[in-house]
């Protein structure tokens, strides 16, 4: 046996993770003999460095993986990174300015070298944390969004959209961040609730005294209206329509116009449109021809439309407006109001909705089929409840800005003639204009979002737009894991994009999880200093301790919470298999073992060979269920509780008692439970069941990671046997029970008095019981009334136990020590219902305290009652 005494991850992790690699175990390739089960890595970003969100996915992920690998499949887990454009633009452009530098002073060139060089330098930093984990990636697939492949998959997607119709360039209202000065999609922006105010601004009619009030939360935006708008029903404002207003500070006349978009009931019921700065207002201007005019530059300063206010910040010239309509007598009111703001998902400036001429993709015609995929369960989603939250998405989609105002990312493959003013669209670089031929062309400045590149993802990390052995072979996918944060971003676009681009849905199945949250349930972030380094945790308790924490409890869908706690928990668990397993195998030194096929099995054989069969299938079917915290907990539960705690207890007589023929048997099924059992751990925690694995007499030279895993075996289920050795460990637990409830010490030694049907099971474990109950003799009786002396006495499913009161307490102590505990529980009833009689309290008291006062007196009075019991006894 070569296993250390204690159980030390850092000893044997990185060692056996290099083995692992060296030997290909992780390769997937195309196997004709084999089922495929491919699962790509959501792919972090270079930027990024591992952290608990990563962790958990990684866990998941490589669990499936690992468990059908060793169920026969030809188990793919393919890794990569996302090259991030916002995320690493701005890492780049933070480093330059330490330097003194800007884009513009080094040029496209010289940023794309830069941003090559720190991908270089930086981006593998995750991929090494990743292996940190033990993940089973096939790391010689390993890919990045802008590689080669990928980005031949990239412009085959882009021209083959745009020839349909389905991508066009166009004025259009998008999300910009002023911060980053790129366009956003609907996606990128995140919305939360701020105190803000409505102004209420009045337009005068022209040549006239009337005028109509308008509201808005954002005043600076009021310089870019061109209209009024009012509902053709609203009888309040019918002879306004068609008049002509004139806009405060600018003097523009602007038309009132009637529009269904208009509410009647909110407010005045007339609405000031600013198609430029507001995408329904774009919308209303579309309809009524009305003139777009932008104020505002890229940067969120005013622009020369905004008049005396251009240069101003928009927050600067939001007060100065303010102050201007004021003195001019055009500000009405202002109201405080709450409304959801948006921002940017990068930087969390706050968003402006602004026109400008982007890239779109055309979402209707490739949202049908993918919400049908769906309906029809082509695709399932786990949790089912968030297949809802996709339909809501998707119904309702808007076409998607897919260009971005930046220089890191797959640069749009269209190019403009600057004789003709024509556009080539091309997959590959062109040398001359489509249409006219000259060679005076440019490239458009623009690059794709990110998750264009990331949408194509399954496919085009395995050779898309090729049809390859591998893309033939493990395309579709069988299953996408990650956080459920992404729905929108990530997972719809895959699936419309692989349903659109190769026919087929890219995945059979969305497993989502949560978030991992702190242990009061809050979010993890920089600004709170709750955010956990897992690498620290690795180095503090090994990756099997922090991977077994994560699962542990973990239900589809639902947020978790990590604790220091979970982790010891985890460590302790690993540290008691590996103490039970270094118990087994020191006692198989120098024997020989036999196969479970060649040995007698005892009762108590029969009963943990049937605890384990029940273990596999339990496993096996919530493995497959991706209900992965059950499974994990069931063999917490088995190796903990029936395995070390039962049986290896049970066990000892035979491996102590002198006969090797007893002890070569018992070794062989200690051994057999011991190799199924890590086998069915192994896709949780690799590392600590290969180096015990490898330990067991058989599996010299071998891997558990190829070992096969458990199947159920009917013929090994014994129920009949199990359910007949049950009285047995009744009887132990109903002595131990009696013990603790008089505080009678373990050790010492009780007569037991047994009523049970079948006599013969515990006369054949008598030895057992006796140790581990801590009895000096066991009698077989009818019932009590058999027993002459005054017992205590516990009923189980199987049995009754009786113990004679004398050995157990000394009965004058006993009844003075419950006497006392009485009187004591007496006053806290009396306590707890003196507090629950007072009105005052009860009224005025926060209603967890009186909550927490009517607990406290169930509880006592459930005390009151078992002590009662207990003096009953006595009598």
């Amino acid at each position: 046996m070569d296993m250390q005494k204690n159980y030390d991850p850092k000893e044997f992790e990185d060692r056996l993770y290099k083995e692992w690699m060296d030997k290909g175990y992780f390769r997937a390739e195309a196997d004709p003999a084999k089922i495929p089960f491919t699962i790509v890595i959501p792919p972090p970003n270079i930027t990024g460095q591992l952290h608990l969100g990563h962790a958990l996915d990684n866990t998941i992920i490589d669990a499936l993986i690992r468990f059908k690998r060793m169920q026969g499949y030809a188990a793919l887990y393919l890794p990569g990174c996302d090259h991030a454009s916002i995320a690493t633009e701005v890492k780049i452009v933070e480093q330059m300015k330490a330097e003194g530098l800007t884009k513009k002073d080094v040029g496209r060139d010289g940023f794309l070298e830069r941003a090559w060089a720190w991908k270089e330098k930086y981006g593998g930093r995750i991929v090494e944390q990743m292996k940190k984990m033990g993940v089973s990636c096939d790391w010689s697939r390993l890919a990045f969004t802008m590689d080669e492949n990928c980005s031949r998959a990239v412009r085959e997607v882009f021209v083959n959209l745009y020839e349909k119709g389905l991508i066009y360039r166009g004025d259009r209202i998008i999300n910009w961040c002023p911060s980053c000065k790129t366009a956003l999609s609907d996606a990128e922006v995140e919305y939360s609730e701020e105190d803000s105010f409505f102004w209420h601004l009045k337009y005068p009619v022209k040549g006239s005294d009337e005028s109509i009030v308008v509201a808005t939360t954002r005043p600076e935006t009021m310089l870019g209206d061109t209209a009024v708008a009012v509902n053709p029903k609203d009888k309040r404002y019918a002879h306004m329509v068609g008049k002509t207003l004139v806009l405060p500070l600018v003097g523009r006349e602007i038309p009132v116009v009637a529009d269904d978009y208009v509410d009647m009931e909110f407010g005045s019921g007339a609405v000031k449109i600013t198609p430029a700065h507001d995408p329904n207002d774009f919308e209303v201007g579309l309809r009524h021809s009305l003139p777009v005019i932008r104020v505002m530059n890229d940067d969120g300063t005013m622009n020369e439309e905004a008049g005396a206010y251009c240069g101003m910040d928009r927050y600067a010239a939001r007060e100065k407006i303010v102050e201007d309509l004021k003195a001019c007598g055009a500000l009405v009111n202002i109201e405080p109001h709450k409304h959801n703001v948006g921002h940017c998902y990068r930087c969390h400036s706050t968003v402006e909705p602004i026109v400008s001429k982007q890239w779109f993709v055309k979402m209707a015609p490739l949202a049908k089929p993918a919400i049908d995929a769906v309906a029809r369960n082509k695709i399932k989603f786990t949790p089912e409840r968030f297949a809802k939250i996709y339909f809501n998405w998707m119904e309702g989609i808007k076409d998607w800005c897919i260009s971005r105002q930046l220089w890191w990312g797959h640069r749009i493959p269209v190019w403009y003639c600057a004789d003709c003013g024509e556009m080539t669209v091309s997959k590959t670089d062109p040398s001359e204009c489509a249409h006219c031929h000259s060679k005076h062309i440019h490239q458009d400045e623009d690059v794709l979002d990110t998750w264009f590149s990331s949408a194509l993802w399954p496919f085009s990390t395995l050779g898309y737009p090729d049809k390859t052995d591998d893309f033939n072979y493990f395309y579709p996918t069988d299953v996408l894991s990650c956080g459920y944060d992404i729905i929108f971003f990530w997972v719809a676009r895959m699936i419309f994009s692989g349903i659109e681009h190769t026919g087929k849905v890219p995945f059979r199945d969305v497993l989502l999880h949560g978030i991992v949250r702190d242990e009061q349930g809050r979010k993890m972030s920089k600004s709170l200093g709750n955010g956990i380094d897992p690498l620290e945790v690795i180095g503090e308790y090994g990756a099997d301790s922090l991977r077994f924490s994560l699962i542990s409890g973990v239900g589809p869908g639902n947020d978790t919470r990590y604790s220091r706690t979970k982790v010891e928990a985890g460590r302790n668990f690993l540290n008691k298999v590996w103490n039970a397993s270094r118990f087994v195998l020191m006692n198989c030194e120098g024997m020989k073992v036999p196969p479970l096929s060649e040995i007698r099995l005892s009762p108590a054989d029969k009963w943990i060979v049937s605890r384990l069969e029940s273990c596999i299938r339990e496993v096996t079917l919530n493995m497959n269920k991706f209900e992965l915290g059950i499974a994990a907990g069931t063999l917490y539960d088995f190796l903990w509780s029936d395995f070390c705690d039962w049986y290896i207890e049970l066990s000892k007589n035979a491996l102590y008692g002198g006969d090797e023929g007893k002890k070569a048997a018992t070794l062989g099924v200690l051994c057999f439970v011991l190799d199924n059992a890590l086998r069915l751990l192994h896709p949780f925690v690799p590392f600590i069941t290969e180096e015990i694995w490898r330990n067991i007499p058989g599996n010299e030279g071998k891997s558990i990671m190829v070992a096969e895993f458990p199947r159920y075996n009917a013929k090994l289920a014994y129920k009949k046997e199990a359910k007949a050795f049950e009285p047995v460990m009744d009887i132990i637990k109903a002595v131990r029970n009696m013990k603790t409830s008089v505080n009678c010490p373990p050790s010492k030694k009780v007569k037991l008095y047994v009523s049970v049907p079948n006599r013969r099971v515990v006369q054949a474990n008598a030895g057992s019981v006796l140790k581990l109950a801590g009895a000096s003799e066991i009698a077989f009786v009818e019932s009590g009334a058999d027993v002459a002396e005054k017992t205590m006495s516990q009923v189980t499913e199987t049995c009754t136990v009786y113990v004679p009161l004398g050995e157990l307490v000394d009965p004058e102590k006993e009844r003075a020590r419950l006497s006392a505990e009485l009187d004591r529980i007496l006053g806290e009833i009396a306590r707890a219902d003196g507090k629950l009689q007072n009105r005052g309290f009860v009224e005025k008291a926060p209603r967890a305290l009186v909550e927490q006062e009517r607990a406290k007196l169930e509880k006592f009075i459930g005390m009151k009652e078992k002590v009662e019991a207990q003096l009953r006894e006595l009598e």
